[in-house]
């Protein structure tokens, strides 16, 4: 004798059709988006010269793809019941390849792309804005002006930090996690994909010899050389991410203003943004172009983030898909509303 329908538990309810959708097409478009990311890592790493670090920089972009493709079945698949497990691993899986493959470009830029476009990116500022802002600012280089915008300059990773770690791992509405979440994916997948396609080293290598003022030596402006120097990818300039990742959180900040902590937080996050933006090309990190690029892609990013989740979120309506982010923390009503 079958069971009526009212008999069946939800939980069993939901799980029967969690995996309506099939697995392929339970993918979400953001576990594509760090999928053929990886794999185009892994390509341009076959393709470079196979030098002494070749395997060695072959074998690093193969976990990188054997972590994504782990994050894909633990999210999509039934290997893992929802919890804080499961929610932990697919974090570590899918948005870690994407943050660790910066700290390997110091290696692999070089390897994948042995050129330096500087001289195109400066003709191109000389071209379409009239100016060098890196050269323009070398006569206002001083003690206080070096130390402001080292401070802002470094203040880049606060900015990142105290919104990647809370909204990753601790927000309970599906929508602003996975709106900032795959916001942050595109900046940082399509970013890090045109580092290889467009390398340079930025003003303060390319033209060295052209500034009169050296930068004096501060608290900042040490801690910022000593992290470029040791962890900086060194070719990666084009486009600005240090632009890109704060602006768009911003326009993130702006657009959910009518939620706590946003309505109080965006100004303050747009008064860093301004900064770092000048910061880059004050240091002599950036020209104009790669700031400039680096806005259009927090804006388009910006612009794409709501349409795509909306579309994902409504497609997975009712169970019939698993969840877009598997959540850390059991969400509150208001956050169920809102997801």
């Amino acid at each position: 004798m079958s069971a009526s329908p009212s008999a069946v538990k939800p939980s069993e309810r939901h799980d029967a059709r969690a995996g309506s959708l099939g697995f392929v097409a339970d993918i979400a478009v953001h576990d594509w988006l760090v999928l053929a990311y990886v794999v185009g890592l892994v390509l341009a790493v076959l393709q470079s010269e196979h030098g002494p670090a070749f395997g060695h920089n072959l074998e690093r972009v193969l976990i990188l793809l054997g972590s994504a493709v782990l994050g894909i079945c633990v999210a999509r698949g039934k290997w893992l019941r929802d919890g804080w497990l499961k929610g932990l691993l697919y974090r570590f899986a899918i948005y870690g390849p994407v943050q660790l493959s910066y700290f390997m470009f110091r290696d692999l830029l070089p390897a994948i792309n042995p050129g330096s476009l500087d001289a195109e990116l400066h003709a191109l500022d000389l071209a379409l804005f009239g100016v060098e802002p890196a050269m323009a600012l070398d006569r206002v280089v001083t003690s206080h002006t070096t130390e402001w915008f080292a401070f802002f300059y470094f203040g880049y990773f606060f900015v990142i930090a105290v919104h990647v770690v809370p909204i990753l791992f601790f927000s309970r509405s599906q929508r602003l996690l996975a709106e900032f979440a795959f916001g942050m994916l595109i900046l940082f997948c399509v970013g890090h994909t045109i580092y290889m396609l467009v390398p340079g080293f930025g003003p303060y290598r390319a033209m060295a010899d052209q500034f009169s003022t050296p930068f004096p030596h501060g608290l900042w402006l040490d801690l910022v050389m000593d992290t470029v120097h040791s962890g900086g990818a060194q070719k990666d300039i084009f486009p600005s991410l240090h632009t890109a990742a704060p602006a768009f959180i911003t326009l993130f900040s702006f657009r959910n203003r009518v939620h706590l902590p946003y309505r109080f937080t965006w100004p303050l996050t747009a008064l860093f943004t301004a900064n770092i933006m000048i910061a880059t090309m004050f240091l002599r990190w950036h020209y104009l172009i790669d700031v400039v690029a680096g806005l259009v892609l927090a804006t388009t990013a910006s612009l794409l983030v709501r349409p795509v989740v909306d579309w994902e979120l409504r497609r997975r309506a009712d169970g019939r898909g698993s969840a877009l982010w598997p959540l850390l923390i059991t969400p509150n009503r208001d956050a169920k509303a809102d997801s």
